[in-house]
């Protein structure tokens, strides 16, 4: 039997025509919707979740494309786009009852909460982004040699066709590849999750795909579009990452900090995994985001 959180209950909630997505729910109190990373799946919140519904009605999906949730095919830039993904959160929040909620994402599921803050500021109370640069950001902060360590972002940025055979031909050992030199502690992740991370990306290669390419194109120009605009997310925001900027040759806080006008920005002891690695640490912090007013 694949891994669960424990104490949540799962569902599948329709997010937008044809597209429903599996998502476990625990506690109660104010919502608090956790979206997850790559290659990961809604299991990687699932210490932080259980800290969380103490006293919150947490939430914790599979993005579109992901996990167990539907993985529509690639018919248009518009498909994988973070503001389909976003409008994606907040259908299925509202169809849980709830018209206003916090947002935690990691990785993957950090462009898509910010995209989401950008979007519906009027639904997002609280926004925290773990380990990543808005989309436009990264991509202008990657050059030369330093670049190479996001080797899997250009290759999922070709057109269709090549990149989803390449993966296909060696899933496990490509996906494998992120879970064992993104971590810091090799037994954060363990064996019966990575199992299922493998399982689930092995059956979902062309939609995921299919999302880092629209985060090569139309994702850019949203964001472009956001930043000529002067638009800014307007509620609390918190940023966790790794302390590596200075190595690529970036200062992540500035960069960040043109995006948010409330910001508190830190760095993590971990490896890019910190909800898993460091699951008590992004308990906390995201405790201190939600206390601010």
């Amino acid at each position: 039997m694949a891994p669960t959180i424990p104490d949540f209950e799962y569902r599948r909630v329709t997010a937008a025509e044809g597209v429903s997505l599996n998502v476990a729910v625990g506690g109660s109190g104010s919502p608090v919707v956790l979206l997850h990373g790559f290659p990961q799946t809604h299991l990687m919140w699932r210490h932080v979740a259980t800290d969380l519904a103490a006293d919150h009605t947490v939430i914790v999906p599979d993005l579109r494309g992901y996990g167990d949730s539907d993985k529509p095919l690639e018919d248009g830039p518009d498909t994988y786009s973070k503001r389909t993904m976003a409008q994606d959160i907040v259908t299925l929040a509202r169809h849980l009852g709830h018209e206003r909620f916090a947002l935690a994402g990691h990785d993957r599921g950090a462009l898509v909460a910010f995209r989401a803050g950008l979007d519906h500021p009027d639904v997002i109370t609280h926004l925290a982004c773990l380990d990543v640069l808005p989309t436009l950001d990264m991509w202008e902060a990657l050059h030369g040699v330093t670049a190479a360590v996001g080797f899997h972002l250009y290759l999922m940025a070709q057109p269709p066709g090549l990149p989803e055979k390449m993966i296909q031909a060696s899933s496990d050992e490509f996906f494998g590849y992120f879970l064992d030199v993104w971590a810091n502690n090799p037994h954060a992740v363990p064996a019966d999750v990575r199992a299922a991370y493998l399982m689930a990306c092995r059956e979902a290669v062309f939609s995921i795909v299919a999302d880092y390419r629209a985060s090569a194109g139309i994702d850019v120009d949203h964001d472009r579009a956001d930043r000529a605009a002067g638009n800014q997310l307007a509620m609390p925001v918190s940023v966790l990452q790794q302390d590596w900027g200075a190595a690529l040759g970036y200062e992540a806080a500035a960069l960040w900090g043109a995006w948010a006008q409330d910001l508190d920005h830190s760095t993590v002891s971990s490896g890019h995994f910190m909800a898993e690695e460091a699951p008590e640490d992004i308990a906390e912090a995201l405790r201190k985001l939600l206390a601010r007013s």
